[in-house]
């Protein structure tokens, strides 16, 4: 079995951006570079926040000033109540002015407070150690919030990505092993095994995507490293054969292979992999270069001399 390409890639990957709406003022950091936890990535044009936070503090004041004046007219109102000169109607007046005073204040101060988060939320920071892997708005750009800013891939869990044929992942067993080893550097090797594959093949290469878990993580396995990909474990042949010679009998698939020596027919056992309109891909005992009957199938019985014509095992 030949080997296949691919590359080393972060397991754990993780598209971050922007909590709120805003234009990117600075771009701190490039793909490839390594952030820590906290890092500061990216920020955006600070302007709108600062006026909503600057707006938001001047209700704040107001109101608050607006609450010592209740508070204070409520106090005297009390007071000249308590010496029988005030009225019960003044007193309840104050005292209900106070209390909208006191709840505007609380909700001025809430929004003074939202206005402050909303101006760190314009810095995008890394939430772990990572390496930056895209990027993909730049400085001056709009960008929407939850828009995805950045993609970082945590560099502490590695694994193996290639490429497999459709039919050849119908193959594999089920611990099945793989020897990665890395293109430039061929003293660098693992056994992996498989952690997923993608459940539906690629329409253009019919190859379907599959992430294996490496058992070792060398230094020289760094994201992004070229890697060929090697079967540590033995599978079954697969060959392609015309899609009329695959017969069903009793629920089983076979095909009728012809003895060149004898020209007589036995029928073989096979499982069908893929099949297109013209071919099949099989796997049983069929070998390379074995010739099997097209035609007639229904009427063939086990030892039987046939003429040879076409229908060569590939």
């Amino acid at each position: 079995m030949g080997r296949f390409a691919g590359d080393i890639q972060a397991r754990y990957q993780s598209e971050v951006g922007f909590r709120i709406d805003g234009r990117i003022a600075r771009r701190l950091v490039d793909v490839g570079d390594e952030v820590h936890k906290g890092q500061l990535l990216a920020v955006l044009d600070p302007t709108d926040q600062q006026n909503r936070l600057r707006a938001s503090e001047g209700d704040q004041a107001r109101l608050q000033a607006q609450w010592l004046n209740a508070q204070a007219d409520a106090r005297r109102q009390q007071e000249l109540f308590d010496r029988g000169v005030g009225a019960r109607a003044q007193l309840d007046t104050a005292t209900a002015n106070l209390k909208t005073a006191a709840a505007s204040l609380d909700q001025a101060k809430a929004s003074a407070s939202q206005a402050r988060d909303q101006l760190t939320y314009g810095e995008l920071r890394a939430d772990h150690d990572a390496v930056v892997n895209e990027w993909r708005a730049e400085a001056g750009q709009v960008v929407a919030a939850g828009q995805v800013v950045a993609v970082l891939a945590r560099p502490d869990v590695k694994e193996a990505v290639i490429d497999l044929p459709a039919e050849l992942v119908d193959q594999l067993p089920p611990q099945v092993a793989f020897q990665v080893q890395a293109q430039l550097d061929p003293a660098t090797t693992s056994a992996a095994t498989v952690r997923e594959i993608e459940p539906q093949a690629d329409s253009t290469t019919r190859t379907r995507r599959a992430r294996l878990t490496l058992a070792e993580q060398p230094p020289g396995f760094r994201l992004g490293t070229p890697i060929r990909v090697s079967l540590s474990s033995a599978i079954a042949e697969r060959l392609q054969v015309p899609a009329r010679a695959v017969q069903e009998v009793d629920g089983h698939l076979q095909v009728w292979r012809l003895d060149s020596a004898s020209h007589t027919v036995n029928p073989l056992a096979v499982q069908v992999l893929d099949r297109t309109a013209d071919n099949a891909i099989v796997a049983g005992d069929l070998k390379p270069g074995d010739r099997v009957v097209t035609a007639g199938l229904n009427s063939l019985k086990p030892g039987q001399p046939v003429k040879a014509e076409q229908g060569r095992a590939q």
